[in-house]
């Protein structure tokens, strides 16, 4: 099982994910090194707009495949079965499908070379057709069912459609792959030919953008219905802060009385001089109050969680797990000693003052068991870099060459290179530890590259940031590094596609009067990809 995996999501964001079984206990550090010459610091960035504005997470259930709930011995009976049941397990599946096309069409769309993105885009046209052709043998006929899978139906077919068409409109262009072209065009007709068929959307609905598209949300929300977990978020402190508000107020207003009865007996009687006195003191008040407030409550704060977050089953409720998070600028007399050793490796060059910002999570699963056949969670968060974008310098200088007496020039980006390091502690072992370097420019991530850290510190299992990224940076440099090894996308492209086959051939003991015979399933289907985010 991967520990933690840590990749680029968009062009300004990454993400990590890890799995978390029953009964553990987990906490993830993330320390951001920001240079100063990036301008972001306290005073421009608040970390709590920043948490919800800009940090978006996910979490549900897991399993390799999505094919050990399928098989379980209490579904076997058709008498055993019920709505709920199909429910959850058709939500499991679509769910796992959409994750899946997400992730491929993310991939597929990085290849900037038409000999690369066509086979591809041809790849996954081929095999979304297959996919949408299992899961519809396996339609019931039941009126109580129907309606659950013609809504998972419905969606599916619009969310390929969307997605085929957005790769190959803004996909590179090239006359010899008309052909690829042409068979993905003739998959979004038929799928738009199917359901006007079906009469999934009225012509109201179909004729207005905006009406579509929420009801596809809606009907992505209802697929995710029993798969995602619930989120209860409680910010943390809310008492003291009230304390310390009414503690910094005492303190100025003691100040502020001992000058009033200084003044009082230095100017007898009420008098202009008096007043103007008073009045200073009064400003003068008004001035440092916020500031002495907001200094203490930072002190106070220092080191505390800042919200919890309860993680509870959609579909009864019942407790899953509790989780504390940390985000906050820190100083860097009070980074741990570890991961002070790990940022004096760096390049001589890249040893600049740097702000420190550190988000923290610790999770706590509960013993119980989790939902039939599962017993692992997944998290996913998002961090996207944008608000840190926005103080960034646009490229300004050029470089000249001179070839044959001709003298030319290029404009040049300004990069700027932030230090991730990672720490993972799991139960009472040790701290595992890795490093990253995020190199990125105003409007991207140009690259995510993982970077060494002292021999005497353990690192983290299966290191977070895999092949994944790394195939991608190769991708930029060689092609023919690329054709000559199958990068681990392609691996996880592959494993992905057999969970998914797999569940879809599964999916069909689930239907009433089905007459498929129970077969035990003896391997595992390869971990899957990861999927999409929302606030954590």
């Amino acid at each position: 099982m991967s520990k933690l995996r840590i990749k680029q999501e968009e062009n300004l964001s990454i993400k990590f994910s890890h799995l978390m079984g029953v009964g553990e206990q987990r906490k993830l550090d993330l320390y951001f090194s920001l240079p100063k010459e990036m301008g972001i610091g306290p005073q421009s960035l608040n970390e709590e707009e920043y948490y919800f504005s800009a940090i978006l997470g996910r979490r549900s259930y897991y399993s390799d495949g999505l094919h050990l709930p399928l098989v379980q011995s209490r579904f076997v009976s058709q008498k055993k079965r019920t709505v709920e049941e199909f429910r959850l397990y058709l939500n499991l599946f679509a769910y796992q499908f959409v994750v899946a096309m997400e992730n491929d069409a993310k991939e597929i769309s990085r290849q900037s070379e038409p000999e690369n993105f066509y086979p591809l885009l041809e790849e996954l046209t081929e095999q979304t057709a297959i996919l949408l052709k299992k899961f519809r043998r396996n339609e019931p006929a039941d009126a109580r069912w129907k309606h659950y899978f013609e809504n998972a139906d419905n969606y599916l077919s619009w969310f390929c459609e969307q997605q085929l068409l957005k790769l190959l409109a803004h996909g590179p262009r090239n006359s010899d792959f008309n052909h690829v072209s042409d068979k993905v065009i003739t998959l979004c007709r038929v799928e738009n030919n199917y359901r006007a068929e079906r009469l999934y959307n009225s012509a109201q609905t179909l004729q207005d953008p905006n009406r579509i598209a929420n009801k596809m949300l809606l009907l992505r929300r209802l697929i995710q219905q029993g798969v995602v977990l619930k989120e209860e978020i409680k910010p943390l402190n809310t008492g003291l802060k009230k304390l310390t508000t009414g503690l910094a107020t005492a303190l100025v207003m003691l100040v502020v009385s001992a000058l009033i009865i200084k003044a009082q007996g230095i100017f007898s009687g009420v008098t202009l001089v008096l007043v103007l006195v008073l009045a200073l003191i009064y400003g003068a008040r008004e001035i440092f109050k916020d500031d002495v407030r907001n200094a203490l409550w930072r002190y106070i704060q220092r080191g505390r969680p800042r919200w919890s977050r309860i993680l509870r089953d959609t579909t009864n409720q019942k407790f899953i797990a509790k989780q504390l998070v940390w985000l906050e600028f820190m100083r860097s007399r009070d980074l741990p000693d570890d991961v002070k050793e790990i940022l004096r490796r760096r390049h001589s060059q890249n040893k600049v003052d740097a702000e420190i910002l550190h988000y923290g999570i610790q999770t706590k699963v509960a013993d119980t068991e989790f939902l039939a056949g599962y017993n692992t969670l997944q998290e996913q968060v998002v961090f996207s870099l944008v608000p840190f974008a926005r103080y960034l310098e646009r490229g300004k200088a050029k470089i000249y060459s001179e070839t044959d007496g001709r003298i030319t020039n290029e404009s040049v980006e300004r990069r700027y290179q932030i230090n991730l390091v990672a720490v993972l502690k799991e139960g009472k072992q040790a701290p595992r530890y890795a490093r990253y370097k995020i190199t990125m420019n105003r409007s991207q991530i140009v690259d995510v590259s993982p970077s060494d850290i002292p021999d005497l510190l353990p690192g983290i299992e299966d290191l977070p940031y895999d092949s994944e990224v790394k195939a991608n940076g190769e991708s930029r440099r060689s092609k023919e590094e690329r054709a000559e090894s199958k990068t681990v996308e392609e691996e996880e492209h592959q494993a992905n596609l057999a969970a998914v086959t797999q569940a879809a051939d599964l999916l069909s003991e689930l239907q009433p009067g089905g007459e498929k015979e129970d077969k035990a399933v003896t391997s595992r289907a390869s971990e899957p990809k990861n999927g999409e985010g929302s606030q954590p």
